[in-house]
């Protein structure tokens, strides 16, 4: 008796859908719907591979022109969807593809079998793999039809070229190779990710594997269907690594932090791990969903849709943490608002200009000095400040210099009190005393912070109020301290959130290849970044998969001639077929951003610019702009950094000159900056400038 069925997509097929014409996609959709309904259907048509490798792999019509592949298994009822092209594309797609389940792993691959020539004994130590055993393939994931080839190629070159070739998981373990990771790590880590993993004697076992999850998403309903094709290259969002799923569905005994560099997932993980927990809550529970900007939390809800269910995002509040303050403290009648940028300046400038001391030194200082030591310290009086640790402040002050600061300090409070505002960290503050005589309904049972390396010590601790007593998973960090572009910095375990034992490092970059990936990187040399603890991240096992050309960079005498250089570059890309939407141009500023808006607009190009608040609506046509801030979060195929010059990046106005630890840490806040956009880019990165380039890029 055939069992019920069950139908599943791989990343592959929506990979083929994706190219498709739009019209052929909605027939490609109809007859997935159809087939999932009932893949026995004889409307289906079957049909078998002239010459195909596999039995089991079938081919199915969508109309007179473009075909399916499939394979069956009616015993279990399972039927996975590989490839969809035109007729003849689809056919020699399928003729030399096996699909198997891999008895060292269990998971499901689908690969080719290449004739491959003999290699000879005398050559056969200057192939890429000659230093593997055949057993040590096998424990990474490789075919024994498919070992002859493997050991056919020559050097890493070819191997990134015959990457069709290979089913995913195999491509990644021996990319660890290639890439000079020792073969015992990467079998210890190949044995990681299988964890979980049972010995399949079915497809239907097999997809239960998470290794076979990574490349193949079971449809459970109409709704689903049609979210995934409708936005088939965000692939990211459906298909988790392994790593990223154990990591999703682990139950904590409290808090718990996920590193990793850009493009490795961290926020995929931290919207899955949403959606997990959201699935879990019973009666009122909620989760809090926050990060530093409004813009990033307004993508990541946008995102969320995207993967959840309805009653799973009514229980999700996304939110950045300064609108949630607010918000809070609005609702239970606090009179004060709060002060940003200009506002919160004049009231610096008033207290620093009314008192008798304080020439010596700019008023920027001050409000540093007031953040980072009173505020992140709640050393909230004269006594307290005087013997408030000033680790990390370049500026020495003795006791009598601190006594007259606090002179200062004391306007500033009171002329905060008067105007009836509070700058953004004195409102957490008083937020978090409010919590904490309140009962707990304003807690939630999880919070999970994106970006954690933006938020301050006292959002932390106010983090640490909101999620209450600590719980199972209670908060979930995800960060990257090469990412930290604002002045924030917080050691967790000094905010009352203790993550030991409770860590984790996503080392795959899915996003960049990795020249780009090493490129950006490089930027950050010789620069020591924490863990969002008490150590250090080096950030040295971090790899890409894909592999392209490195960065370009474009120096020419005048902004006409930089203009017209990537223009050239933008239509040769739109020439060759790449949408005008993958395409970004960033700049450090709204005003030069101004600027490239309308020399395209005037050329010819659309533009649409991806401002703060606001999601970048994929429907509406145009290259991408926006500045190197609003792009975080974000991904392109293409992206192009522009007025890469002296004075602009870094920008003058952006570092503080107060004392030689003020200056580096503006300086490396500038260079993480020019690291985060270039890690948007997929598959090219363009850095242009004229005159005077860039600082950053002598010697590139």
């Amino acid at each position: 008796m055939e069992a019920a069925a069950k139908v599943a997509i791989s990343a592959d097929f929506l990979t083929a859908f994706a190219a498709l014409p739009r019209q052929i996609q909605g027939k490609v959709t109809e007859f997935i719907n159809k087939f999932r309904n009932n893949p026995q259907s004889p409307g289906i048509n079957y049909e078998k591979i002239n010459g195909g490798m596999d039995k089991k792999i079938w081919s199915v019509r969508i109309d007179d022109t473009y075909r399916g592949i499939t394979v069956r298994q009616p015993e279990t009822g399972v039927y996975l969807l590989l490839w969809v092209d035109h007729h003849d594309e689809a056919y020699d797609w399928a003729r030399n593809k096996k699909c198997e389940i891999n008895p060292k792993t269990g998971a499901i691959q689908v690969f080719d079998i290449v004739t491959t020539p003999v290699v000879e004994p005398a050559a056969q130590d200057f192939v890429l793999f000659a230093e593997l055993t055949d057993e040590g393939l096998i424990e990474l994931g490789v075919p024994e039809e498919q070992i002859p080839f493997v050991r056919s190629i020559g050097d890493a070159q070819e191997f990134y070229a015959k990457k069709a070739s290979f089913a995913s998981d195999t491509f990644e373990a021996l990319s660890w190779v290639v890439e000079g990771i020792p073969v015992d790590e990467v079998i210890e880590l190949f044995k990681e990710e299988k964890e979980g993993s049972k010995p399949a004697e079915n497809l239907a076992d097999a997809l239960e594997s998470p290794l076979s999850l990574k490349s193949f998403v079971v449809v459970e309903g109409e709704e689903e269907l049609r979210r995934i094709m409708a936005e088939p290259l965000e692939k990211w969002r459906v298909f988790l690594h392994p790593t990223q799923r154990k990591i999703v569905n682990k139950n904590y005994s409290g808090s718990a932090r996920v590193l990793g560099g850009a493009g490795t997932g961290k926020t995929v993980v931290a919207m899955h791990r949403a959606k997990h927990l959201a699935a879990g809550l019973k009666n009122k529970e909620r989760i809090l969903f926050t990060t530093y900007t409004a813009n990033l939390a307004s993508d990541i809800k946008d995102n969320l849709r995207k993967i959840c269910t309805l009653d799973e995002i009514r229980r999700i509040d996304v939110i950045n943490l300064d609108a949630w303050v607010s918000q809070f403290l609005r609702e239970h009648g606090y009179p004060a608002e709060i002060a940003y940028d200009e506002k919160a300046d004049n009231l610096w400038e008033e207290a620093v200009t009314g008192t008798d001391f304080s020439g010596e030194f700019p008023v920027s200082f001050y409000e540093e000095e007031y953040n980072r030591v009173v505020v992140a310290q709640e050393a909230f009086s004269l006594e307290k400040y005087v013997k408030a640790s000033r680790t990390g402040r370049g500026t020495r002050l003795d006791r009598k210099k601190r006594m007259q600061i606090w002179k200062v300090f004391e306007a500033y409070q009171n002329l905060m009190k008067e105007n009836q505002v509070r700058d953004i960290n004195t409102a957490m503050y008083e937020c978090r005393l409010l919590i904490e005589k309140t009962s707990s309904e304003t807690r939630y049972r999880h919070v999970i912070v994106d970006e954690g390396q933006d938020l301050s010590a006292n959002a932390f601790r106010l983090l640490r109020s909101i999620a209450g007593e600590e719980h199972e998973n209670d908060i979930f960090i995800v960060g990257d301290a090469h990412q930290r572009i604002y002045k924030n910095k917080a050691a967790l375990s000094k905010c009352g959130i203790n993550i030991r034992g409770r860590s984790s490092v996503l080392r795959i970059n899915y996003r960049t290849t990795e020249e780009i990936r090493k490129a950006a990187f490089a930027l950050l040399n010789g620069i020591f970044f924490d863990d969002l603890d008490d150590s250090f991240d080096t950030g040295d096992r971090c790899q890409s998969l894909t592999h392209g050309s490195v960065p370009e960079i474009i120096a020419t005498a005048n902004a006409n001639e930089e203009f017209e250089a990537i223009l050239a570059k933008i239509k040769g890309l739109i020439d060759g077929g790449v949408s005008a939407k993958n395409i970004c141009v960033v700049a450090r500023t709204h005003k030069l951003l101004d600027d490239y808006i309308a020399h395209f607009t005037s050329s010819g190009i659309r533009c649409y610019e991806i401002k703060g608040n606001k999601a970048d609506d994929r429907g509406l046509d145009g290259i991408r702009v926006a500045t190197m801030h609003r792009v975080k979060g974000l991904e392109f195929q293409y992206v192009f950094v522009v007025a890469a010059n002296n004075r602009i990046i870094p920008l003058a106005s952006a570092i503080d000159h107060t004392d030689s630890v003020s200056e580096q840490e503006t300086m490396t806040a500038e260079k993480c900056l020019l690291y985060v956009a270039l890690t948007r880019a997929q598959k090219g990165a363009y850095i242009s400038g004229y005159g005077k380039m860039s600082e950053f890029l002598q010697g590139k």
